[in-house]
């Protein structure tokens, strides 16, 4: 990484105040830095009873003028992944010309900003020139769906990364950070503009199988038919394309991919939006599936797996590392599903150790999530089993 820009650390600890004020010094050192633009940080459900005093201890001893985070029992930092009690991931980014504009809004707030021009009234912040967006929410009060729709016509074309914080299994309780306060409802995000570009790019986790096809007949979220024939058979004529160890591993891992821009001449594997195969009957044919698909949009199955999620995040990383021909890299954040990590992959720190081979070194933080925040295509979507990457860039010279 290069501590001219950014710096990412975990803390192992808990609460511990003389501890924490020197850990947070130490890092602050480490940034070769005239100053901190931002700090993220992510901290795990046992810091829920010192929240406050921990975001005013590291924004005084860091020295940081604008903190941003929420809480996960998994964390990143890095090269490392800790996926259980996970203490807190804390990163240092100086990106200088930078406009960084911090906004929070709650779930009534959603359902009151029906057009483009309120939620432009609300956030204090127009449809341009901002560059995007990081979001942190929480996942129990906010129709995220709902929130995500109205943004991509408010904000049309921006990246949006983020994801839904966690807490201790089986409690509907989370926390979102904004400097030093502490929510436990809403959504805290970041507008990026200025001299610093956000570019925003996820890995759904998936490899396409079959051709794609158009989709014929559909309601609500029932496919009856894919071009011209019924669902379930040109789904049994997918699988039957697998070798028999593929077809082992694809048995309950069939998602549906759905094309979001259906104006490209070809279409690819960022192409689509992953959803899931909630069911088939094969007497009628029909697919049940986790979205509302359209008639006439352009599909193709998908299966996931540890090989395909492999694939896959080779595939966004390369997207990624073409994005920086021409720009310098000061620094990333890494939102992954908690459904990746070890229980995916058999091993820890697959997606972070991707990254640093791939892009690296680089100062990367970020969390386990509830849910995922990324984009297909020019929209903003919310995901699952995905993990979305969002890089801070700045033009090169010349």
């Amino acid at each position: 990484m290069n501590p001219e820009h950014s710096i990412a650390a975990h803390w192992h600890g808990g609460f511990e105040e003389a501890a924490l004020q020197a850990w947070a010094e130490e890092l602050r050192a480490k940034l070769r830095a005239p100053r901190v633009s931002l700090g993220l940080v992510f901290m795990a459900p046992r810091f829920f009873p010192h929240a406050r005093e921990t975001l005013e201890l590291l924004r005084l001893h860091a020295r940081i003028p604008l903190l941003l985070g929420c809480s996960s029992q998994g964390l990143i930092a890095n090269e490392t992944e800790v996926e259980s009690d996970a203490g807190l991931a804390l990163a240092l980014y100086h990106l200088p010309g930078a406009e960084l504009r911090p906004v929070r809004f709650t779930e009534q707030q959603i359902e009151e900003c029906d057009t483009p021009s309120a939620w432009h009234t609300l956030t204090g912040i127009p449809a341009q020139p901002t560059a995007g967006w990081l979001a942190f929410a929480d996942p129990f009060s906010v129709d995220g769906e709902r929130w995500l729709k109205q943004w991509n016509e408010a904000y049309p074309t921006q990246p949006i990364v983020g994801g839904l914080a966690s807490g201790q299994p089986g409690e509907r309780v989370t926390q979102v950070y904004l400097n030093g306060d502490v929510f436990e409802e809403g959504v805290v995000a970041l507008s990026v503009s200025g001299e610093i570009r956000l570019v925003g790019t996820i890995s759904q986790g998936c490899t396409p199988i079959g051709e794609t096809w158009t989709i014929t007949q559909a309601e609500r979220n029932i496919i009856a038919q894919i071009g011209n024939r019924p669902a379930y058979q040109r789904l049994v004529e997918a699988f039957e394309t697998l070798t028999p160890a593929q077809q082992a591993k694809a048995r309950g891992n069939l998602l549906v991919g759905l094309v979001v821009n259906e104006y490209l001449e070809d279409f690819h594997r960022g192409d689509f939006l992953i959803r899931n195969l909630l069911g088939g009957d094969p007497v009628s044919g029909a697919l049940a599936v986790g979205a509302l698909p359209r008639l006439g949009q352009t599909m193709q199955f998908q299966r996931r797996d540890a090989a395909a999620a492999t694939e896959d995040m080779g595939a966004m990383l390369e997207r990624a590392r073409q994005a920086l021909e021409n720009h310098e890299l000061l620094g990333a954040v890494l939102c992954c599903c908690n459904g990746r990590g070890r229980g995916l992959f058999g091993e820890p720190s697959h997606d972070a150790r991707m990254i640093q081979e791939r892009l690296g070194p680089v100062a990367l933080a970020g969390f386990f999530c509830n849910g995922e925040i990324g984009p297909v295509g020019q929209k903003n979507f919310l995901h699952g089993y995905t993990a979305a990457l969002a890089l801070f860039l700045r033009q090169k010279p010349g």
